[in-house]
Order: C-alpha cells, then sequence, then structure tokens
C-alpha cells in the first residue's frame, strides 16, 4: 500500500446518510461523537424509532435500517464515550430556542410498560398506567410539553422500586421525582410560571408523606387543607418557556 493510500485510510470518512429528515435533526448533536461510527449509530436509533416497526428493540431497528447486526447499537449505548447528560442539555436548549417564549403547556405524569425478565434494571412488579394494573414491568416519572396539537418530551426519570435498588443508590418516591424534574428544568433556563410551580409541588410531597397518619389520626381540618391545596394545584395556568 502506497503512502496515499495509508494517509487516506486513516482520514476521517463522512457519516452514512439515512433519511433526509433525519439527517438534518441529528447534525446539530453531530459535535457531541467524537467517532463517526457513533454518530451513524446516533442516527440509526433516530431512524428505528420513527419507523413503523411494531417493537423498537435493538435487532429489529438494525433489521430496518439496514444493519447487518444489533451489536454496533448496543455498544454505542453502554460502551461509547459520549455524554447522556450533554445530549439531554442540547435537545433542551434546542426546544427552548424554537419556542422562544411562546406560551406551552407542562404535564408531569408517570408512565409504565410491561417488560418481560429480570435482566433489565428497575423492572419489577408494580402498577402500570399503560394497562392498569399491576404486572412486571419498568416505570418512570416524565414532563412534557404541549404547544396546540403537538406534544414532546422535556425530562424522564426513571423511578426505582425499593427492591431493584443499587448499592449505592437512594429511594425515591415518584414526587420526589417530579419535583427534581422541575428543580431541572429551572436551573436549566425554563422559570418563569415554573418557579411558582416549585411552591406547590414541594407541598404535594408532604401531602404523600402525611397521607399515611390521616389513617390512624384522623384530622378533618388537616384534610380539608390538603384537599384545597389540590384543588389550587389543578387549577395552575399553563406554563411557559423563558427564553
Amino acid at each position: 500500500m502506497n503512502v496515499e493510500l495509508q494517509v487516506l485510510k486513516h482520514l476521517a470518512r463522512a457519516p452514512q446518510p439515512t433519511a433526509s429528515v433525519i439527517d438534518g435533526y441529528c447534525q446539530s448533536y453531530k459535535d457531541l461523537f467524537k467517532e463517526v461510527r457513533n454518530y451513524e449509530c446516533f442516527k440509526y436509533l433516530h431512524l428505528g424509532l420513527v419507523s413503523p416497526i411494531k417493537r423498537k428493540s435493538l435487532p429489529e431497528i438494525a433489521k430496518v435500517v439496514g444493519i447487518k447486526s444489533a451489536q454496533s447499537l448496543h455498544h454505542f449505548i453502554a460502551n461509547s464515550p459520549w455524554s447522556v447528560k450533554e445530549l439531554k442539555k442540547r435537545r433542551l436548549e434546542k426546544i427552548k430556542k424554537i419556542l422562544s417564549g411562546v406560551a406551552i403547556t407542562v404535564i408531569i405524569d408517570e408512565t409504565g410498560d410491561r417488560k418481560k425478565g429480570k435482566k433489565t434494571d428497575y423492572v419489577a412488579r408494580q402498577y402500570l398506567g399503560s394497562i392498569g394494573k399491576i404486572d412486571n414491568g419498568i416505570v418512570s416519572v416524565n414532563a412534557y410539553g404541549v404547544y396546540q396539537n403537538i406534544t414532546f418530551p422535556l425530562v424522564v426519570k426513571i423511578f426505582k422500586p425499593r427492591g431493584t435498588l443499587k448499592p449505592e443508590e437512594h429511594y425515591k418516591t415518584k414526587i420526589e421525582l417530579a419535583s427534581e424534574i422541575i428543580e431541572e428544568l429551572i436551573g436549566q433556563g425554563w422559570k418563569s410560571v415554573l418557579n411558582n410551580l416549585r411552591l406547590l409541588i414541594q407541598p404535594l410531597m408532604m401531602l404523600w408523606l402525611i397521607l399515611p397518619w390521616l389513617d390512624i389520626l384522623h384530622n378533618r381540618k388537616l384534610l380539608l387543607g390538603l384537599n384545597q391545596l389540590i384543588s389550587d394545584i389543578n387549577q395552575f395556568q399553563p406554563f411557559f418557556s423563558s427564553g
């Protein structure tokens, strides 16, 4: 092999193209990936997620995007040196820039999905909102933004049942996770009415702590006050993004 071919072999190649809409969206995240193969996997995952396949598993995504094996996608998620934190931050910055101060509604809710087996972290028998009963699955607390008829994800946190915690982890209720989500949004510039929401979320956390005791020590005035608090929260106005 001559010197010219050796040089060409080690030059950074251009990433393989996918659908134009995927390539255009992912372009603004390209600098977060040092290796072109990682960036390609990032695009392949997006292409697979918007594809019509029923199961969004890595093997199925690999098939629909034309990859011979799902191993590269698994390596990208499990071992590649890219920062999830930086990726999330970049995505929220893009959303906030696009909104440019336009009023949106922020919805915080939990969702649960069935999951067979025990290999996936934080899977346990618990209430799953998607099926309306207790079953084996994984649950998350999510913040969504709603603008007109468009719903888009903001922040997601996995709920970790007590029996699934790792040694260095501490148990957090779903209300505590919701409070953390609000704090994160405020910390990243989503202020405005979110500051007021934080004041309402904190009393709601206390409600969850107090409710079990009300079954033992009845206090009618306290219960009425808590019900009034819930009513006030339900009347809370839509949130706004701060540009």
